[in-house]
C-alpha cells in the first residue's frame, strides 16, 4: 500500500501512531510559516493536537504524485483557530518512510 493511502486513512481514523509511524525517525518538518525545522518529536506534539481537536478538520486530500522518492499532496483545511488553508505538502521518501516534509498553504476564506 502507498505511503499516501496509510497517511490518507490515518487522517479519516484520527490514529496519530499510525501517521506518525509513515514518518522516519529523523524525520524534518518544515513550517510554511516560519522556514523553522521541527524533528518528528516536534511535530508529532503538533500533528497529536490537531488530530484531538474536534475543530481540526483536515479536509479530502489528494494524491497529486507518489513515487519511491516523493509524495505530493494537496488539501483543504480547517483550524481550531477559524483559519482555512489550501495546503500543499511535499513528502522526500527514504527506506520506504518520509523523511522530508515542507509544506505550502494558502489562506482561503470560509
Amino acid at each position: 500500500m502507498s505511503i499516501f493511502k496509510k497517511m490518507n486513512a490515518a487522517v479519516e481514523n484520527h490514529d496519530v501512531d499510525a501517521y506518525l509511524a509513515l514518518y522516519d525517525d529523523d524525520a524534518v518538518f518544515v513550517r510554511h510559516q516560519s522556514g523553522s525545522e521541527m524533528r518528528k518529536s516536534q511535530f508529532g506534539d503538533m500533528i497529536r493536537k490537531m488530530m484531538a481537536s474536534s475543530d481540526t478538520v483536515m479536509g479530502s486530500r489528494r494524491c497529486i504524485y507518489e513515487n519511491d522518492d516523493i509524495l505530493v499532496v494537496h488539501s483543504i483545511n480547517d483550524y481550531p483557530d477559524g483559519s482555512r488553508e489550501a495546503v500543499l505538502m511535499a513528502c522526500t521518501k527514504k527506506n520506504g518512510k518520509v523523511s522530508r516534509v515542507e509544506t505550502g498553504a494558502t489562506p482561503l476564506q470560509k
